[in-house]
């Protein structure tokens, strides 16, 4: 990357350079592109807003680029609840709702007349590619939209009573009072139920996810050859730059004894053909939605016997949970329903100290030693969706109609855990399938996955081959 700041400092001083610089311009293409429904779909959610939280002034921030180090920058990834009403991902853009009217405040770009034009590396045109403006955004959303300039005057006086989620952008949170709870809890909990909009932008993500799992699939033998877990993770992620936006988390890619290990995002180990390969990954497309799929399959495309054995009650849980999913039933079903078939199946292999009423007691929970983890989430703009959400309305709630969630049981033995016996030693086994409540059950998107244990092994076959 080309040193900037300093550079620039010098040419600033050059009056050739600018002079010569501010010219001869054409018009920047700043044609905005938008999945086809993302103006509708803000618009109807803006009203659910203003409808839960009445004669309230809503203001939301897009956010900021975080610094990696110096002048350089992550990637930007605007505030899900700003996407969920706005459909905008413009950094430093702000939303101000009102029962009656909805105002978008967006960044001008750099004019070429402006020093900035050529001396703001961070966010100018001419560095980092055409930017649509106020005039743009408004059209492509059907929304009011100004400069940025603007807000403080938008947020003036005490009337009405103004909700802000801060701690997103420091320009919002200079201009407003204290931050609101109300306002990030009541937007959880609504996003909760998906519109047909928000599911059909999940399917897109889940196969768009279901290409990258087959690529890995395709590429293992490279793998055992020399690339590892990381020639992996590159060709799932590179399937989510061409499909989408992106990886929606950090991918997990975990062979052999790094499969146990539920957060293993170095990716940086070896890959063996004796080894279980766990991959949890998932594409997040352009509007932000993403999947979230899992699946644990034999790199030779053969089980061993204990691989199996583990794999075998692993699949038995998940199908017991995902028959739990349904509208009306309670949001917890579906997890204890996969956590006794997984203690059960523990006590009958002598891995549990006590009996399975004992265990799966609140006061005992030995058999989570070997999955400390959760069997499910809710899914959508974000991986863990909704985290704002009271208990009332999630974990103890009741499943409806358009929620969308994962179901992903598991099992996770560690290398080094003496309670096992050597043959189980090393083994992690997870999956993991997207769903949404439907009115009499549940469409499991990622259901082109397989998860039987025959048939994964010859879907690993068929992709090696």
């Amino acid at each position: 990357m080309a040193r900037t700041r300093r550079d620039m400092a010098k040419l600033v001083d050059a009056d050739g350079f600018r002079t010569y610089i501010r010219d001869n311009w054409g018009e920047w293409d700043s044609a905005i592109d938008l999945p086809r429904g993302t103006a509708e779909a803000a618009a109807a959610h803006r009203a659910r807003l203003t409808a839960a939280l009445p004669g309230k002034r809503i203001a939301l921030a897009a956010g900021r680029a975080h610094v990696r180090s110096n002048d350089t920058f992550h990637e930007f990834r605007a505030d899900s609840d700003f996407v969920w009403l706005t459909g905008c991902q413009v950094e430093g853009a702000v939303l101000v709702l009102t029962d009656a009217d909805a105002t978008l405040f967006v960044p001008v770009p750099s004019e070429v007349h402006s020093v900035d034009f050529f001396g703001d590396a961070d966010r100018s045109p001419f560095w980092i590619g055409a930017a649509a403006g106020p005039k743009e955004w408004g059209a492509a959303l059907g929304i009011t939209a100004r400069p940025l300039e603007d807000l403080a005057n938008a947020l003036r006086g005490r009337h009405p009573e103004t909700l802000v989620a801060k701690g997103v952008d420091p320009l919002l949170d200079a201009l407003t009072g204290s931050h609101s709870d109300e306002l990030r809890t009541t937007l959880a909990e609504l996003r909760r139920i998906k519109d047909d909009w928000e599911i059909d932008q999940l399917r897109q993500a889940v196969d768009a996810s279901v290409k990258g799992f087959a690529d890995v699939a395709m590429e293992l033998g490279q793998a055992v050859r020399g690339g590892g877990e990381r020639w992996l993770q590159g060709t799932f992620d590179r399937r989510a730059r061409t499909e989408g936006k992106g990886p929606g988390y950090t991918s997990i890619v975990a062979a052999g004894p790094h499969a146990p290990v539920l957060h293993w995002t170095r990716c940086d180990g070896r890959v063996n053909d004796a080894d279980l390969l766990l991959l949890d990954a998932g594409v997040e497309m352009n509007s932000l939605y993403t999947a979230d799929v899992t699946r644990t399959f034999p790199v030779s495309g053969e089980f061993s016997e204990p691989q199996r054995q583990v794999y075998d009650l692993v699949l038995k849980s998940h199908v017991a949970a995902l028959a739990e999913v349904r509208p009306g039933n309670d949001y917890s079903a579906f997890h204890h329903t996969a956590m006794r078939v997984l203690a059960e199946g523990l006590h009958d292999w002598g891995l549990l100290p006590v009996s399975v009423d004992k265990a799966l007691d609140p006061s005992g929970q030995h058999h989570r030693r070997y999955i400390v983890c959760g069997t499910g989430h809710f899914l959508g703009l974000d991986v863990h969706d909704c985290a704002d959400a009271r208990q009332e309305t999630y974990q103890q709630g009741i499943l409806e109609r358009g929620m969308a969630l994962t179901v992903e049981p598991g099992l996770y033995f560690h290398p080094n855990d003496e309670t096992l016996p050597p043959e189980l030693r090393g083994i992690g086994v997870r999956i993991e399938d997207d769903l949404v409540v439907t009115s009499t059950g549940a469409d499991v998107l990622s259901d082109a996955l397989p998860i039987e244990t025959d048939d994964v092994a010859a879907w690993v076959r068929k992709q090696r081959s």
